[in-house]
C-alpha cells in the first residue's frame, strides 16, 4: 500500500480526532484551566514521542500513516502550547494589572499610615518635652500669696496674661518678683552712692588721726615744763605704765610692789623703767613665738609606746663653761628697774637721796640681780652683801640655776648686781633652802639660840618691801656715817 492511499478506517480516526479541535486545531474544553491544559498536553506530546521512538526502534516496515499521524498530532499539541502560553501571558498580565490597581490605593493607605505615625511621634516628642521641661520658676524663691495680695501694686493685680487662672496668678507673682528687684537695684546704687560718699570720710578721717599722733606727742613735749611747774606727773606716770607692760613678770612684781609702797604708805623712793622698749618688744615677740613652737612640739613628742613612755633619741648636751656666756645663759633682759632710795628723815628729796639700787632679770636662770648704781666700792664695803643672814650674793639663789649653769659662778669683775635671796622674794620666786633651818637651830647652844630665833624671824620678813628698805636706810646710814 502506497503512503498516498488511506484505508477507510484511518479516514475515520482522523474526522475523529478532528472533531475533538476547534476550527484553528485547539482542543475544546471550558472547564480545564489553562496550567491544566498546559499539563495535559504535556503529557500528551511525552506519550506522542514516546510512541514515534517505540516505530522507529522497531525494524519492520514503518507504518507511514501512523506516523503521519503521530507528527499531526504533534504539530497540534504543540499550537496548543503555544495558546496555553499566550493564554498564560495575557492571564499573567492581567492579574500584573490588577495587582498594580489594586496596589496603588494600598500605597497611599500605607503612606498615610507612616505620615500618621510620623506626626504622633513628633507630638509625643513635644509632649514628653513639655512634660520634662523644668522652668527656673522653682528656683525663685517668691513671696507667699498673703504677702504677693497685700503688697502688690494694683497695675500688676488689675493684669490679666491668662486664661488659666493658676498659670496667671504665677505670671503676676513673677512680675512682682521683678518689680521688687528692680526697686532693690535702685536701692543697692543708691546705698552705693552713700558708701562710697563715706568711704571717703573715712579715709579722711583716717588721715587726720594717723597725724594726730605725732600733734599729740608734740604737745605732750611742748607741756612738760607745765607739768614739772604745777607738780602734775599723768605724763611721765603713763609713759611708765606702758612700759611696765614689758617688764618680765619677776621685774614687774618688784615694780608694782615699791609702787604700792610708795602710794599706799607715802615711801620716800622713786621708780624708773630704763632700757630699750623696742628691744623689749622684739624680746616678747620672740618669746611669744618660741612658746608656741615649743607647744606644739610637746604635742607631737606625745607617749606612743606601750609603757606610755617615749624614749629620746639625742641625749641632751652639757655645755661647757666656755660656751655658757656665747649661749646666752646669762643673758638680761632690755628692761631693768632702778630705784632711789631717799632719807624718810629729810624733806627735800634731792638732798636726801640715799642710794640707786638697780634691777636686773637673767632670763635663761630666772634670777634677780640687784647692784647699787655707779658703785665702785669693794665687796666688804658693800651695803647688799649679808643685808640678811647668809646673803652674800655670790652664789645661784636656788638649786635649779646652779644644776643648770654647772660649774661656773656669778663673780666677775664687770658684774655690779648680784643673785641676793631678798630680791628673788621681792619678785615673787619661792624656793626652798637647800638646808633646813631647824638644822641650825640644833647645832646652837641653848645661850644663842634666841639669836637664831629672830635670825630666822628677820628672815622670813625678808619678803616685805618695808623691811628691805629699812635695812638699806640703816646701812646706807651706817656707812655714811664711817665716811
Amino acid at each position: 500500500m502506497e503512503d498516498g492511499d488511506r484505508t477507510e478506517e484511518e479516514e475515520v480516526d482522523v474526522q475523529v480526532v478532528n472533531d475533538d479541535k476547534d476550527e484553528l486545531g485547539f482542543p475544546l474544553s471550558d472547564e480545564e484551566s489553562p496550567y491544566e491544559l498546559l499539563q495535559n498536553t504535556k503529557v500528551s506530546v511525552e506519550n506522542i514521542i514516546a510512541e514515534i521512538l517505540s516505530i522507529k526502534n522497531q525494524r519492520k516496515t514503518k507504518p507511514f500513516l501512523r506516523m503521519r499521524e503521530l507528527v499531526t498530532q504533534m504539530f497540534l499539541h504543540l499550537v496548543t502550547l503555544r495558546q496555553v502560553n499566550r493564554c498564560i501571558l495575557v492571564e499573567e498580565e492581567f492579574v500584573k494589572t490588577e495587582t498594580e490597581r489594586a496596589k496603588a490605593p494600598l500605597d497611599f493607605t500605607t503612606q498615610q499610615l507612616h505620615n500618621l505615625m510620623y506626626e504622633k511621634s513628633h507630638y509625643v516628642k513635644a509632649v514628653k518635652a513639655c512634660n520634662d521641661f523644668k522652668s527656673k520658676c522653682p528656683e525663685i524663691e517668691l513671696v507667699n500669696e498673703e504677702e504677693f495680695f497685700r503688697d502688690v501694686p494694683q497695675h500688676i493685680k488689675g493684669s490679666v496674661l491668662s486664661n488659666h487662672s493658676a498659670h496667671n496668678l504665677m505670671l503676676k507673682r513673677l512680675n512682682f518678683e521683678l518689680f521688687q528687684r528692680k526697686e532693690l537695684c535702685k536701692l543697692r546704687k543708691k546705698l552705693e552712692q552713700q558708701k562710697k560718699s563715706l568711704l571717703e570720710t573715712i579715709a579722711n578721717r583716717k588721715k587726720f588721726l594717723s597725724s594726730l599722733p605725732s600733734h599729740l606727742k608734740s604737745l605732750k613735749k611742748a607741756s612738760l615744763p607745765v607739768q614739772n611747774q604745777l607738780g602734775v606727773q599723768d605724763t611721765k606716770k603713763l609713759m611708765r605704765h606702758h612700759s611696765a607692760e614689758l617688764l618680765p613678770p619677776p621685774l614687774y612684781v618688784i615694780y608694782s610692789q615699791l609702787l604700792a609702797q610708795k602710794v599706799a604708805f607715802g615711801e620716800s623712793i622713786d621708780l624708773e623703767i630704763i632700757g630699750s622698749l623696742k628691744d623689749a618688744q622684739a624680746f616678747a615677740h620672740h618669746q611669744a613665738r618660741k612658746d608656741t613652737v615649743e607647744s606644739s612640739k610637746l604635742e607631737d613628742d606625745e607617749p606612743d609606746d606601750e609603757d606610755g613612755q617615749r624614749w629620746s633619741k639625742r641625749p641632751r648636751r652639757v655645755q661647757g663653761k666656755e660656751s655658757l656666756d656665747q649661749a646666752g645663759i646669762f643673758q638680761i633682759h632690755p628692761l631693768k628697774v632702778t630705784l632711789h632710795v631717799y632719807d624718810d628723815e629729810v624733806s627735800v628729796l634731792e638732798s636726801a637721796k640715799l642710794t640707786t639700787l638697780k634691777f636686773e632679770y637673767l632670763v635663761q636662770l630666772n634670777v634677780i640681780c640687784v647692784g647699787v648704781d655707779a658703785s665702785n666700792d669693794g665687796r666688804e664695803n658693800d651695803i647688799l652683801c649679808n643685808l640678811f643672814p647668809d646673803d652674800t650674793g655670790l652664789q645661784l639663789p636656788h638649786q635649779s640655776a646652779k644644776l643648770f649653769v654647772g660649774d661656773a659662778t656669778m663673780s666677775n669683775d664687770d658684774r655690779t648686781s648680784r643673785p641676793y635671796k631678798w630680791a628673788q622674794h621681792l619678785a615673787g620666786i619661792d624656793f626652798l633652802p637647800e638646808v633646813s633651818p631647824l638644822m641650825f637651830a640644833s647645832r646652837e647652844t641653848s645661850d644663842n639660840s634666841e639669836d637664831v630665833i629672830s635670825s630666822l624671824s628677820q628672815y622670813r620678813q625678808q619678803n616685805r618691801v618695808q623691811t628691805v628698805l629699812q635695812r638699806i636706810r640703816s646701812r646706807r646710814k651706817a656707812q655714811l656715817a664711817r665716811l
